[in-house]
Protein backbone atom coordinates (compact mmCIF):
# COMPACT_ATOMS: atom_id res chain seq x y z
CA UNK A 1 0.00 0.00 0.00
CA UNK A 2 3.00 2.10 0.72
CA UNK A 3 4.39 2.07 -2.81
CA UNK A 4 1.06 2.87 -4.28
CA UNK A 5 0.58 6.06 -2.50
CA UNK A 6 -2.31 4.55 0.48
CA UNK A 7 -0.14 4.51 3.24
CA UNK A 8 2.74 7.01 4.62
CA UNK A 9 5.29 3.94 5.73
CA UNK A 10 6.15 0.67 4.22
CA UNK A 11 5.30 -1.25 7.43
CA UNK A 12 3.45 -1.08 10.75
CA UNK A 13 4.01 -3.00 13.43
CA UNK A 14 1.85 -1.69 16.42
CA UNK A 15 -1.24 1.27 16.53
CA UNK A 16 0.92 4.01 17.89
CA UNK A 17 3.75 3.37 15.13
CA UNK A 18 2.54 6.40 13.22
CA UNK A 19 0.93 4.59 10.42
CA UNK A 20 -1.70 7.15 8.05
CA UNK A 21 -3.51 5.54 4.94
CA UNK A 22 -4.63 7.88 2.34
CA UNK A 23 -7.83 7.35 0.39
CA UNK A 24 -7.95 3.56 1.76
CA UNK A 25 -9.75 1.89 4.58
CA UNK A 26 -9.01 -1.45 5.66
CA UNK A 27 -11.49 -4.46 6.93
CA UNK A 28 -12.72 -7.40 6.72
CA UNK A 29 -15.91 -9.93 5.94
CA UNK A 30 -15.91 -11.44 9.01
CA UNK A 31 -14.76 -9.56 12.18
CA UNK A 32 -13.87 -12.01 14.62
CA UNK A 33 -11.46 -14.88 14.36
CA UNK A 34 -13.51 -18.05 13.93
CA UNK A 35 -12.03 -21.17 15.23
CA UNK A 36 -9.08 -22.50 12.91
CA UNK A 37 -9.20 -18.95 11.50
CA UNK A 38 -11.21 -20.29 8.96
CA UNK A 39 -14.85 -18.44 8.51
CA UNK A 40 -17.76 -20.00 6.93
CA UNK A 41 -20.20 -18.11 4.79
CA UNK A 42 -22.73 -18.23 7.74
CA UNK A 43 -20.18 -16.44 9.50
CA UNK A 44 -19.90 -13.66 6.81
CA UNK A 45 -23.65 -13.28 6.48
CA UNK A 46 -23.81 -12.23 10.07
CA UNK A 47 -21.10 -10.05 9.93
CA UNK A 48 -22.46 -8.35 7.16
CA UNK A 49 -24.49 -5.29 9.14
CA UNK A 50 -21.17 -4.53 10.10
CA UNK A 51 -19.72 -4.54 6.82
CA UNK A 52 -22.88 -2.75 5.57
CA UNK A 53 -21.93 0.41 7.68
CA UNK A 54 -18.45 0.74 7.18
CA UNK A 55 -19.23 0.97 3.23
CA UNK A 56 -21.99 3.35 3.92
CA UNK A 57 -20.00 5.60 5.75
CA UNK A 58 -17.05 5.92 2.62
CA UNK A 59 -19.05 8.54 0.50
CA UNK A 60 -16.18 8.29 -1.90
CA UNK A 61 -15.23 4.48 -2.15
CA UNK A 62 -14.46 3.79 -5.55
CA UNK A 63 -12.50 0.46 -5.65
CA UNK A 64 -12.18 -2.72 -3.60
CA UNK A 65 -9.26 -4.72 -3.24
CA UNK A 66 -10.50 -8.24 -2.68
CA UNK A 67 -7.81 -10.47 -0.22
CA UNK A 68 -8.42 -14.01 -1.81
CA UNK A 69 -11.10 -15.79 -2.62
CA UNK A 70 -13.28 -15.36 0.49
CA UNK A 71 -13.00 -11.81 0.68
CA UNK A 72 -14.45 -11.70 -3.48
CA UNK A 73 -17.50 -13.70 -2.83
CA UNK A 74 -18.03 -11.61 0.21
CA UNK A 75 -17.47 -8.49 -2.04
CA UNK A 76 -19.69 -9.84 -5.12
CA UNK A 77 -22.39 -11.02 -2.61
CA UNK A 78 -22.18 -7.50 -1.09
CA UNK A 79 -22.64 -5.36 -4.68
CA UNK A 80 -24.76 -7.91 -6.10
CA UNK A 81 -22.57 -8.38 -8.84
CA UNK A 82 -23.57 -11.39 -11.49
CA UNK A 83 -22.35 -13.39 -13.16
CA UNK A 84 -19.95 -13.45 -10.86
CA UNK A 85 -16.21 -13.63 -12.34
CA UNK A 86 -14.34 -16.78 -11.53
CA UNK A 87 -11.60 -15.83 -8.90
CA UNK A 88 -8.26 -15.27 -9.39
CA UNK A 89 -5.21 -12.90 -9.36
CA UNK A 90 -5.78 -9.72 -10.66
CA UNK A 91 -9.48 -10.42 -12.06
CA UNK A 92 -11.31 -7.08 -11.87
CA UNK A 93 -14.93 -7.45 -11.53
CA UNK A 94 -17.37 -4.03 -12.38
CA UNK A 95 -19.84 -3.77 -9.24
CA UNK A 96 -21.15 -0.47 -10.67
CA UNK A 97 -20.51 2.35 -8.49
CA UNK A 98 -16.93 0.25 -7.30
CA UNK A 99 -14.51 -2.17 -9.37
CA UNK A 100 -13.22 -4.87 -7.34
CA UNK A 101 -9.89 -6.15 -8.14
CA UNK A 102 -8.32 -9.63 -6.89
CA UNK A 103 -5.37 -10.77 -4.98
CA UNK A 104 -4.46 -14.34 -3.62
CA UNK A 105 -4.62 -13.81 -0.01
CA UNK A 106 -0.90 -12.84 1.57
CA UNK A 107 -0.80 -15.63 3.52
CA UNK A 108 2.63 -17.40 4.43
CA UNK A 109 1.44 -20.18 2.60
CA UNK A 110 0.69 -18.01 -0.50
CA UNK A 111 4.04 -16.01 0.29
CA UNK A 112 6.17 -18.47 1.05
CA UNK A 113 5.28 -20.95 -1.93
CA UNK A 114 5.64 -18.07 -4.47
CA UNK A 115 2.09 -17.95 -5.08
CA UNK A 116 1.98 -14.18 -4.38
CA UNK A 117 4.51 -12.69 -5.12
CA UNK A 118 5.68 -9.14 -3.65
CA UNK A 119 5.61 -7.57 -7.58
CA UNK A 120 2.23 -9.32 -8.17
CA UNK A 121 1.03 -8.09 -5.16
CA UNK A 122 2.49 -4.39 -5.80
CA UNK A 123 1.40 -4.62 -9.29
CA UNK A 124 -2.71 -5.17 -7.65
CA UNK A 125 -2.49 -1.60 -5.53
CA UNK A 126 -1.01 0.09 -8.72
CA UNK A 127 -4.36 -1.11 -10.91
CA UNK A 128 -6.15 -0.20 -7.81
CA UNK A 129 -4.43 3.38 -8.01
CA UNK A 130 -5.24 3.63 -11.88
CA UNK A 131 -8.89 2.50 -11.09
CA UNK A 132 -9.11 5.04 -8.52
CA UNK A 133 -8.37 8.23 -10.76
CA UNK A 134 -9.96 6.78 -13.72
CA UNK A 135 -13.12 6.61 -11.78
CA UNK A 136 -13.12 10.08 -9.79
Amino acid sequence: MHKAGFANQPSSVNREDGLELKDAWVTAAVKCAPPANAPTPDERVACRPFLQREIDALSNLRVVVCLGSFAYQAATEFFGVRPRPKFGHGVEADAGKVMLVCSFHPSQQNTFTGKLTEPMFDEVFSRATELVRSRR
